[in-house]
């Protein structure tokens, strides 16, 4: 479990101290050059951990919530940064936290509309976020459901 304390408390120390430094005339190069890449590398490292987990029978669901932790933090730099970089693509992201909280409230699928995506690229990302938080919530799940349901079915057969 403090795995997962660990890589959350890494995530916000990259968050947060990342020099994000760079002018409008070449964000828009390198959002793009930063984004799809880092989405595939996200689904590439998703799969395999998933695929480690279950071969594993489980053992390595904090491989997931690893992976969750990297795509809040991702998602919410790139929120921040088209934030900046593209004013109306957001309403009511100003600062880093701001991006976070969009990130979080995004991947815990609440939308209190404080904050919201009203350009159509913050829209597309944030459509990408959701598919891919529901993707991998929904695969942790099955996984953690499957090792209950292991330990329960190998304590049965050993009554």
């Amino acid at each position: 479990m403090w795995h997962g304390t660990v890589a959350a408390a890494c995530a916000l120390l990259f968050y947060y101290g990342l020099p994000l430094d760079l002018d409008a005339e070449n964000w828009h190069g390198f959002g793009i050059v930063a984004f799809v890449p880092g989405v595939l590398g996200l689904v590439w490292l998703s799969v395999r951990r998933i695929r480690h987990a279950v071969r594993e029978s489980g053992s390595r669901a904090g491989d997931l919530l690893f992976v969750l932790c990297v795509s809040v933090t991702f998602f919410a730099l790139f929120y921040h940064q088209l934030a900046l970089h593209r004013p109306g693509q957001f309403d009511g992201i100003e600062t880093r936290t701001d991006a976070l909280y969009y990130s979080m409230i995004t991947l815990a699928t609440i939308g209190y509309g404080d904050v919201h995506a009203a350009g159509q690229a913050a829209r597309i990302a944030t459509m990408v976020q959701v598919a891919f938080d529901l993707i991998v919530i929904g695969t942790l799940f099955a996984i953690s459901t499957a090792v209950v349901a292991e330990r329960v079915a190998a304590r049965r057969s050993a009554d």
